[in-house]
């Protein structure tokens, strides 16, 4: 009896057990995995459709599993692959930014510089005629160095517009003087007395610290575009350590393995392994930060004391201003220069000073707002100034925060902190969450970094920010540090403003209204009618630029 009732026992316990095997054997099948794998573009050749002995696995658990080898070895490059366009798509937004911001300012200032040479042509062709056009070149020649000072050249400004200075009191000297013969020492010697004499009034002052601040803030700032823009595209191209391949598989497809496709990783295990793998990235975080700000200053200067669209829209103005303040002092500077340079020797033609003569009553007029061309597509210095600060201000803090953003809820991770991948099981994930940076990595449970060997081209990039952010503060300040000249007190910068005090006020030229100066070009026939007068004045009284109105061979003079 006793026998039949432990056979019976028995029969019994086989029973469930065997019940109790055909479920787990049920509950094993690697359906599901194929299907994911599938979709993930392999092939099922070699893919088992129940688990198998995890014993060959390398980085994922080595229970049963429905991965092989091949498998395992695939999902691995796939995990690499799939980070590293997480990382592209996350910094997608920011990068295209500090591209398309470039391409705007760029596009912006380069226009507003084509149209003021423009304006100056058309309006300095209308009201100085032929001798401008003779001597066009002069004015060319400024608009080109500025150009190629913008665009990066090796260019002094203060030099060179120094040299557009003393070019322009040559040619003016020449022509107020036609009656004598001047040989090109002679020249060099009026131009030794440019700063004593100021035949231009402040405006060459004026207009210098003006220029100078404006193109070294506008050339700095989209310099600093540029440097972004590369550090960016750079940085974004992360190189991914085999210790970060294999936590990224552990993480994405681990849960393959374990047959469970669809579960995701929890948040926590994920900011493990992202702040692992971007570790080098967010050391570039400071640097990049200190960058965005002085970014920042440079941009409130463009739209402030270093406003380039006050500077340049009336250039042409200033410029004629000058010429005006030239032929009102011409015989107080002939009369020097004669002094000083010796008395010339006349001219074997014979012309008269006389013989230019003063055909204008009224002044030069600017363009009206109307009138003047419009600058990228139309938009202005203030809202494109604007637009950049506000991606600028979007994008501090971006390395550091980028394993957040990867990891960001539905999107890679799961909410629900029960239900997640925690790199072995489904379930909660313990271990605490590591800080950001290498150093800390000495405490990553999941990413195992050598935090003795930093990213060389991390590095590379942290330099090239700081040089950058250097050139930005520099430029706030008004300073050009790819020149050095002793000559300017208060800067060591040659083209730098002599700006000491840090150029926290406004200039008087800088936002105020264009002076109206001499000869209005709108009034052709009123010029004309003035042409045929004779006149009593002196030379003091001459303007130079009324040529235009005499016949061709009444106005020819050397020009150097």
């Amino acid at each position: 009896m006793c026998a039949m009732w432990r056979l019976q026992v028995a029969l019994c316990t086989l029973l469930v057990l065997s019940l109790s095997s055909a479920g787990e054997s049920k509950a094993r099948s690697c359906s599901e995995v194929r299907q994911a794998y599938s979709a993930k573009g392999f092939s099922l050749l070699h893919v088992p459709h129940q688990e198998i002995s995890g014993e060959h696995l390398r980085v994922c658990p080595k229970g049963y599993t429905c991965c092989t080898s091949e498998m395992e070895d695939k999902l691995s490059q796939q995990s690499k692959q799939e980070f590293e366009i997480m990382v592209d798509d996350s910094s997608h937004n920011m990068r295209t930014t500090f591209t398309s911001r470039h391409k705007k300012f760029d596009e912006f200032f380069l226009e507003l510089l084509d149209n003021s040479e423009k304006s100056l042509n058309s309006m300095f062709t209308k009201t100085y005629g032929k001798l401008y056009m003779q001597n066009s070149e002069v004015f060319q020649d400024l608009f080109t160095e500025l150009k190629r000072y913008y665009t990066g050249g090796n260019v002094n400004l203060e030099e060179m517009l120094n040299d557009f200075w003393s070019r322009l009191l040559e040619r003016m000297f020449q022509l107020l003087n036609s009656q004598y013969h001047f040989t090109d020492d002679y020249l060099e010697c009026v131009t030794k007395y440019t700063d004593q004499l100021k035949p231009f009034g402040d405006v060459p002052r004026k207009l210098k610290a003006q220029v100078t601040r404006a193109f070294i803030a506008a050339r700095t700032f989209v310099q600093g575009l540029t440097v972004g823009r590369e550090v960016a595209n750079r940085v974004a191209k992360v190189n991914v350590v085999p210790a970060c391949v294999r936590a990224l598989t552990q993480m994405l497809y681990c849960p393959y393995c374990r047959g469970m496709p669809g579960l995701k990783p929890c948040r926590n295990y994920c900011y493990n392994i992202m702040r692992g793998c971007l570790a080098n990235q967010a050391d570039l975080d400071a640097e990049w930060n200190l960058f965005i700000d002085a970014m920042l200053l440079v941009a409130d200067r463009l739209v402030g004391p270093f406003n380039i669209e006050a500077v340049i829209e009336p250039i042409d103005i200033k410029i004629s201003e000058a010429i005006m303040t030239m032929q009102d002092n011409s015989m107080q500077v002939s009369a020097k220069v004669f002094q000083e340079c010796g008395q010339p020797k006349p001219s074997a033609i014979g012309r008269s000073a006389r013989g230019i003569s003063d055909v204008f009553s009224s002044r030069f007029r600017p363009f009206t707002p109307e009138q003047r061309p419009t600058t990228a597509a139309g938009t202005s210095l203030d809202r494109l100034v604007i637009d950049i600060k506000e991606k600028l201000k979007e994008s501090k803090k971006f390395w550091s925060k980028l394993p957040d953003d990867i990891c960001a809820e539905g999107k890679l991770t799961e909410s629900d902190e029960e239900q997640c991948w925690n790199s072995h099981t489904k379930g909660r994930y313990f271990p605490e969450v590591v800080k950001e940076g290498l150093t800390n990595q000495v405490n990553n449970p999941e990413v195992i970094l050598d935090i003795t060997r930093p990213d060389t081209l991390i590095r590379q990039q942290i330099m090239a920010l700081r040089v950058m952010t250097n050139k930005l503060k520099n430029a706030y300040n008004g300073n050009d540090i790819s020149f050095q000249d002793s000559s300017d007190e208060g800067s060591s910068s040659g083209s730098g403003s002599g700006c000491s005090d840090g150029c926290t006020t406004e200039f008087v030229f800088v936002g105020t209204e264009a002076p109206v100066i001499r000869a209005d070009r709108s009034d052709e026939r009123a010029a004309a009618a003035a042409a045929g007068q004779s006149l009593s004045c002196g030379p003091s009284t001459v303007l130079v630029m009324a040529a235009l109105t005499l016949p061709l061979w009444a106005v020819q003079t050397q020009w150097r």
